[in-house]
């Protein structure tokens, strides 16, 4: 099956960052929103970032303008009836995706693949929500989207063998590089990152370090770009607590339990760059 046309659901951070990827790379997209003021606001994102990239000489004038071409923004869930591929990129919400994957499924083509961009929740939940379990599939980009190169293919115990050869494909004509994950809590990339993440923020409750201590260690001493407390403050602190949480009740492992400071933290709206604080503070 050849992909045309693509759909993402959600214009929130990851949908409008694989709404500008695909679009970057050829394909017609639409994009939705719950609402006309989410929606110019995602697509205004996605606008000021190739706005950016023409500024930095990383993209022409031209080329910017035939990008955006290429994006129809929508609230309606009627415009995803002629896509070839629909990617829900809603919130980590499993009852709201199972929602989408069946009006999907009602509202798509016979031939439509339908995938979910989720970080740790069942691809197969939201597969058996729909007709057409064989053609399900999780695609997991990375934050951004449009600067990350790996995907992570997530497949199901039901997924057809041409359903993933497709997604492969898919993944690769956006430049990305595939790597493939049974549907377990937490795929590959967060059944790794979360419990390290998680020790690096138990080891500043503990008072074993300071926090710019800590990510020196991990930057200069391990080549990472970035330390562990300032990639959970770039990923989100709300985020690494529900991540952590959703893989923890379904494998009841004691590394996922969140530490009582990530907790805290998320209570009294600390939540990284999006706040503007902790564990380092942003402007």
């Amino acid at each position: 099956m050849e992909i045309k046309k693509v759909g993402v659901v959600g214009c929130g951070v990851m949908g409008r960052g694989i709404t500008q990827v695909c679009a970057q790379s050829g394909y017609q997209v639409v994009v939705s929103e719950i609402n006309d003021e989410l929606l110019s606001k995602g697509l205004a994102s996605i606008n000021s970032a190739l706005t950016k990239k023409v500024a930095k000489g990383e993209l022409s004038q031209q080329d910017r303008e035939a990008i955006l071409g290429r994006i129809k923004g929508t609230t309606e869930a009627q415009e995803f009836s002629n896509c070839d591929l629909v990617i829900e990129a809603a919130s980590e919400n499993l009852e709201l995706k199972k929602q989408i994957f069946a009006e999907m499924d009602r509202i798509c083509p016979e031939h439509t693949t339908l995938a979910t961009n989720t970080s740790c929740l069942s691809v197969t939940d939201m597969a058996m929500a729909t007709s057409r379990p064989e053609k399900v599939v999780g695609l997991h980009f990375m934050n951004p989207a449009p600067v990350m190169r790996l995907l992570e293919i997530v497949k199901t115990t039901v997924i057809s063998g041409e359903t993933l050869e497709a997604s492969r494909r898919f993944g690769e004509s956006l430049g990305k590089t595939i790597v493939v994950a049974q549907d377990l809590p937490g795929f590959i990339e967060n059944r790794l990152l979360v419990p390290f993440l998680l020790n690096a923020v138990r080891m500043l409750e503990a008072g074993i370090a300071s926090r710019e201590d800590i990510d020196t260690a991990i930057k200069l001493g391990l080549n990472h770009p970035m330390g562990p407390l300032a990639l959970s403050d770039l990923m989100g602190l709300d985020v690494l607590l529900f991540i952590a949480n959703a893989i923890y009740q379904e494998l009841k492992d004691p590394q996922y339990i969140p530490p009582i400071l990530l907790k805290k933290m998320v209570t009294t709206g600390r939540l990284g760059r999006k706040t503007g604080q902790r564990f380092y503070e942003y402007k």
